[in-house]
């Protein structure tokens, strides 16, 4: 008959058992890690690997003789002649004076490796500096968006190459010679949207997120700090207050285009503003963030210790002087950082903006609160959408541009933590 095993060795299996089952859990743990952070960079590599294109562009450098009779232009000065004048005609003498002599015969073919927006920025340049009439000015201008697809992509299958061949063997020479290069796309960052994505450019919707963003931060911080602070700290706890902080959290977890179904009912159907302007989105992205901002900023508020509270009427302060002068100013660092994040939250937000008309196709780049604008998500959408090809990189380095703003933030509230927190 066998010995039972004794106490002691019932202990050392019971645990090695358990620390079985703890490398278990912990190799479980690592391996989430693991996938998430694989995911993370998947999707940062597909971003990158669509999107660094975007932030190069093609040019085409060229000697432009500014003749007044090729140009049918006397006077440069005169507004009405410069809009009859043909700016064309110069800029293709000019290439074709690069290309070899059979291009003579194709101007059509030649004309089709410069920017249809080239003309207008000779017209800009001659207005502005009319003294360069009668001389040669070596001059640079975008290439159009088939030789820039072609410059970036033409080994990518994944892009249609529509230049002929002819006209492919004229660019290849013309890079070989430094006529035709890629340089950064200062493009994308000083223009507005447009049909040509070679002169597509994400400045309209940076202005646009900014403007948004000054409205909602200039409503839903003060709007969502004193909120916090009278149901934090004046606020009767009775049936009243209970189903306000309740709802308060719910509407945390209402998807976003609710808000923007309130929007469009309430301040373009009800209030009559416009469409499309900063202002109303920055109202309805300040619904949005009010539930985070109150939430987080009572956190806030509640860890400050009640000694704290306690010290400061034991020297006579009244309630008001108390959360003012003592709890607030130790609650704000956690206020101030739930505002960032929410905020963030807001920046990357589309579906309410939609609903309100700020899928608009936006050019110019707004000027104010009340000019008509998109944001960076929604220009994202916009170009995701777009048939041309040549729109995937542009959206791909919009994206890029909205991540540097997503992780800027965040970053600052990580800082301002750590920066500002008191540990008790």
């Amino acid at each position: 008959m066998t010995d039972q095993p004794s106490q002691a060795e019932q202990v050392r299996r019971s645990l090695k058992r358990r620390y079985r089952k703890e490398r278990r859990f912990r190799s479980y743990g690592i391996a989430a890690i693991a996938v998430a952070l694989l995911a993370l960079a998947i999707l940062f590599i597909d971003i990158i690997g669509k999107g660094y294109s975007g932030f190069l562009k093609s040019t085409v450098t060229l000697e432009v003789t500014l003749d007044s009779d090729v140009m049918m232009l006397e006077d440069p000065t005169d507004k009405t002649a410069r809009r009859m004048a043909d700016f064309v005609a110069p800029l293709q003498q000019a290439l074709m004076a690069e290309l070899p002599p059979e291009a003579q015969d194709q101007p059509r073919a030649v004309r089709g490796l410069i920017n249809n927006y080239a003309s207008d920025a000779l017209k800009k340049a001659v207005a502005a500096n009319p003294e360069w009439m009668g001389s040669t000015r070596t001059m640079t201008f975008l290439a159009s968006t088939d030789v820039d697809v072609y410059m970036k992509h033409q080994s990518d299958d994944r892009y249609s190459i529509k230049l002929s061949e002819q006209q492919q063997g004229w660019v290849d020479e013309l890079a070989e010679r430094g006529v035709i290069d890629l340089s950064f796309n200062d493009v994308l960052f000083t223009n507005g949207d447009s049909r040509n994505p070679s002169q597509a450019g994400v400045l309209g919707a940076i202005m646009g997120s900014l403007f948004t963003m000054l409205v909602t931060l200039a409503l839903s911080f003060p709007i969502g700090v004193a909120a916090a602070i009278y149901l934090e700290e004046f606020a009767p706890q009775n049936k009243v207050t209970d189903f306000i902080e309740v709802n308060i959290n719910n509407l945390a977890a209402v998807p976003s285009i609710i808000f923007g179904l309130l929007g469009l009912a309430v301040f373009i159907n009800l209030f009559g503003l416009p469409r499309s302007v900063p202002v109303v989105g920055g109202l309805v992205l300040t619904l949005m963030t009010l539930p985070t901002i109150i939430i987080s900023s009572r956190a806030a508020i509640k860890s400050v210790p009640p000694s704290v509270r306690e010290a400061a009427e034991g020297i006579g302060a009244s309630k008001m002087q108390v959360v003012m002068h003592h709890v607030l100013p130790l609650a704000l660092p956690g206020m101030m950082t739930g505002s960032i994040i929410g905020m963030a939250q807001a920046l990357g937000e589309t579906a309410p903006l939609l609903l309100i008309g700020m899928v608009a196709f936006i050019v110019d780049v707004p000027g104010g609160f009340l000019d008509s604008a998109t944001v960076l998500p929604v220009q994202v959408y916009l170009w995701s959408g777009s048939p041309e090809l040549a729109f995937i990189e542009r959206a791909s380095a919009a994206i890029m541009v909205l991540l540097t703003f997503l992780i800027g933030m965040n970053a600052l509230a990580v800082w301002l933590r750590r920066r500002l927190e008191r540990r008790w």
